[in-house]
């Protein structure tokens, strides 16, 4: 019966994606952890594959739509695809787990929940403050941050499985100036590219494939991009940064108060 609730929560998340261009892989981690009973460490693989194909659609739909800006985004997709199949490929394996044994015990997967919430908690704060000093004046870019921010979020990814779009929003809006809605197309094709390729190091590892249950969640999963693409050019831009910083410390929220409480 739970699993019924997990497709029907894969369903939101693709309506999240492709409305905020984050979010998905934030939820996508949880749902097959709590819902669907794989391991963090498994479901963070299985994220990169569901949230990288996922993205890449609603990309495709945003394209078309002329809502994607392709020269800034490979500018931070670059990096982060590089970072993002070094740590799936080599970091990840090598992590011990226990990670700490003395004088208590932190899992490895209890430390990328935890990581996982604080890094959504930091990106919230930083849209909800729409932080004035990052944003670039006179028709400046930070390329550089960008770049950094970039590889970054490719380590993140890499560790969380996580897609990144509550990292990427901030840096294209705070520090690119771009706007909401082709922030989160921009955030789509990023997600796509590095969640993609960072899944191939998921492969050289030897990743199992849990059939139907994938399938059945992407299925779900592109009804909800879907959904959200159609709709997109109706939302407002101010109200959506607002809607995706409060949704992040939301689930930033929960996620602690599970693993800690």
């Amino acid at each position: 019966m739970i699993e019924i609730f997990g497709y029907i929560a894969a369903f939101v998340m693709g309506l999240t994606l492709g409305s905020i261009g984050g979010g998905g892989s934030i939820l996508t981690v949880p749902i097959l952890v709590y819902m669907m009973g794989v391991s963090p460490v498994v479901a963070t693989g299985y994220s990169l594959l569901i949230v990288g194909s996922v993205a890449l659609f609603g990309a495709f739909r945003y394209f078309k739509q002329g809502l994607i800006d392709v020269k800034p985004a490979l500018l931070f997709a670059v990096p982060s695809i590089v970072a993002v199949y070094i740590t799936r490929a080599f970091i990840m394996p090598a992590i011990p787990d226990p990670i700490i044994s003395e004088p208590f015990v932190v899992s490895k997967d209890l430390a990328i929940m935890v990581f996982f919430a604080v890094l959504m908690v930091l990106a919230a704060v930083m849209m909800l403050r729409n932080s004035t000093d990052l944003k670039p004046k006179n028709g400046e870019h930070h390329y550089f941050l960008v770049i950094i921010e970039g590889a970054i979020v490719g380590i993140a990814t890499g560790i969380l499985g996580a897609g990144g779009g509550f990292l990427i929003i901030p840096a294209l809006v705070l520090l690119m100036g771009m706007p909401m809605k082709r922030a989160v197309g921009a955030s789509l094709l990023i997600i796509a590219l590095k969640s993609l390729i960072g899944f191939i190091g998921d492969i050289q590892s030897g990743i199992a494939f849990q059939l139907p249950m994938l399938m059945y969640f992407f299925a779900a999963t592109i009804a909800g991009m879907w959904i959200a693409t159609v709709i997109a050019k109706d939302i407002d831009g101010d109200k959506l940064q607002k809607i995706f910083a409060y949704f992040t410390l939301i689930i930033a929220a929960v996620i602690l108060f599970k693993e800690l409480i």
